[in-house]
């Protein structure tokens, strides 16, 4: 299936001969199917979201959530699912849960690990249990909780198809989500040691191939989701690790090619393509945001395709967004920059507020900042100034990404999940 262009038109996400590829993942088919949307770079094909919402405008429902964690909201056609945790007597248990889009009622909750408490390691105070968002396709949930399971579900039913689990050892829990390409499940299990990519079978979760990380960084453990791509015909897995970001073969996991950033580390932002270009973050201890240029070449690539890179607030965690010409990100600790994609060069660089986990999403040319502390700001596209649109605040720590479909914006918080659509009065 050829990638739909539909979904990155507002922001010339794909140029000719390169795409971000959409396989496996129909637009038509799911409203939100994975982390960051069905074009995974966080654009949202709606229209009449509302700029203010509060307990009493603009709120079609708010329901406490049965189970906690930080994955954000996947949307079928009539459902909302929900990769959650829950801790009983100090017995973790790990699960799936679908609501009712249309009232937001359980539908169903399905319980597909219970951890042994030798396996459960301690995690950062900004991680959860499921911080992973699970994937819809052919009717089938995919659901990753790190090196404590990975496994599919029946999207109707939520009965369990198979699961599997990898151990490897992690550091401050587990963070990045899958990505689905050729019937293959990949994901990075970068861990204190021997750090690796991942592809499994989603028929069967059995191992296709596993990759062994190249990379000299002396701290191994990263989070970051890989983005699939296609270039000249050729599909590649691009997945950040500890001191290098890497293009791996769909059909046996080579390395195709290779940046390298030293010492960089604790990687969590998702790669953003566009303009002939990948946009990365290199992780901890001083963040730098690279614009490389997509290789057609093979090999290690660092002296000859970094185009331009930036320490000016670069971001730890959250993803970062292209829209109208313009690249944006917010440093964690709640610096938002719009720097032009092309040479890197400072349009502006302000003050949002707030802290930040969540990754961005664009609707038309809005900008939608959910900070920590459950403030959710609304900005213009719009190289010449920082312009907050609006505020609105959750009154509930946040650091899931939203989602939104047609009229309709999904926030998970800490202990519930909202629908914002537009009044009709």
């Amino acid at each position: 299936m050829k990638p739909n262009t539909r979904l990155f038109s507002l922001s010339a996400l794909t140029l000719c001969c390169i795409t971000a590829s959409s396989s496996l993942v129909r637009a038509e088919s799911y409203l939100w199917p994975e982390f960051r949307g069905a074009g995974k770079q966080g654009h949202a094909i709606a229209e009449n979201i509302p700029l203010q919402w509060s307990e009493s405008k603009n709120l079609a429902w708010k329901v406490k959530t049965t189970v906690s964690g930080w994955a954000s909201p996947v949307v079928s056609t009539d459902s909302i699912i929900l990769a959650g945790a829950k801790d009983k007597d100090g017995k973790l248990s790990l699960h799936i849960a679908s609501h009712n889009l249309s009232d937001g009622s359980l539908i169903w909750e399905t319980q597909v690990f219970v951890p042994e408490s030798s396996t459960i390691k301690k995690r950062h105070k900004k991680n959860s249990y499921s911080s992973s968002t699970p994937i819809l396709a052919d009717e089938k949930i995919y659901a990753h909780f790190g090196h404590l399971g990975t496994c599919a579900l029946d999207l109707k039913s939520g009965s369990i198809l198979w699961k599997r689990v990898i151990e490897y050892p992690p550091v401050h829990g587990n963070g990045g989500s899958p990505a689905l390409v050729d019937g293959m499940l990949v994901f990075s299990a970068d861990g204190a040691e021997d750090p690796a990519v991942y592809a499994l079978d989603a028929q069967t979760g059995e191992t296709v191939w596993k990759t062994p990380r190249e990379s000299s960084a002396r701290k191994k453990f990263s989070f970051s989701t890989p983005l699939v791509i296609e270039t000249n015909g050729q599909k590649q897995i691009i997945s950040p690790g500890s001191g290098m970001v890497g293009a791996y073969a769909p059909d046996d996991g080579s390395l195709l090619w290779q940046v390298r950033y030293g010492e960089g580390y604790s990687v969590v932002p998702r790669p953003i393509l566009s303009h002939e270009m990948l946009f990365i973050g290199t992780g901890y201890d001083r963040p730098k945001v690279l614009g490389i240029r997509v290789p057609q070449e093979k090999g290690d690539l660092t002296d000859t395709h970094i185009a331009w890179e930036t320490r000016r607030s670069a971001p730890n965690t959250p993803s970062m967004i292209v829209v109208e010409d313009a690249l944006y990100f917010v440093s964690d600790g709640g610096i938002l920059s719009c720097v032009n994609p092309h040479d890197g060069k400072v349009h502006w660089s302000e003050r949002l507020g707030g802290n930040y986990s969540a990754s961005p999403i664009a609707i038309d040319d809005r900008i939608y900042f959910v900070s920590e502390e459950g403030m959710v700001n609304v900005v213009a596209a719009d190289t010449a100034e920082l312009n907050v649109l609006a505020k609105n605040d959750l009154k509930e720590r946040s650091l899931a990404s939203p989602a939104a479909f047609n009229n309709t914006l999904l926030l998970r918080t800490q202990d519930h999940l909202w629908k914002i659509v537009a009044s009709s009065k």
